[in-house]
């Protein structure tokens, strides 16, 4: 398929899930820790104080919502895209926080402190993660213009996300 207005148009709906997902528990996180404080085998935390419960769980719910939300449109014919699944609707939150979760667990080996950026998996691990459970389990197949458009909306979108939330005091950190 080319890449059109319409094309882009598409791809930013349909990875909206993944990026409510991504965001939400900078809003509505909190509590308790995910690994509830436990250490790996390596004697360091498990993903660390960052990632919480409530984070998770409503992460992935508000992922689940805006899906819902856009499936409804769908429905009501207000707009149309062969990439709205129920399928993806479910999967790209839930491989949105596996990614997440990947990159903590990766960064607590490296030794890199909860909150500190680590460059690429911040920023693009949810996503990769998002996509690959997407193909793997709906069989969302994307091409590669489609893909390089979200890895750049991603780039983009990812630190001006991060500054307004450290502006608005949700995060600690501008990055």
């Amino acid at each position: 398929m080319s890449l059109t207005i319409h094309r882009i148009f598409e791809l930013i709906l349909y990875i909206m899930p993944a990026y409510f997902a991504n965001g939400a528990p900078v809003i509505f996180g909190g509590g308790k820790p995910l690994d509830l404080g436990k250490n790996f085998l390596d004697g360091r935390r498990i993903f660390g104080d960052n990632k919480t419960i409530r984070g998770l769980v409503f992460g992935i719910l508000s992922g689940f919502l805006i899906g819902f939300i856009l499936l409804g449109l769908e429905a009501l014919s207000l707009l149309h895209s062969d990439l709205i699944s129920l399928c993806n609707v479910i999967v790209l939150p839930i491989g949105t926080h596996v990614g997440d979760l990947f990159g903590s667990f990766v960064k607590r080996r490296v030794n890199i402190s909860p909150g500190k950026s680590a460059p690429v998996l911040d920023q693009l691990g949810f996503l990769i993660f998002a996509l690959l459970f997407s193909w793997l389990i709906c069989g969302t197949v994307l091409g590669f213009w489609d893909l390089v458009v979200l890895v750049v909306l991603t780039l983009l979108l990812h630190p001006l996300t991060n500054i307004g939330a450290y502006i608005l005091k949700l995060k600690k950190v501008p990055y």
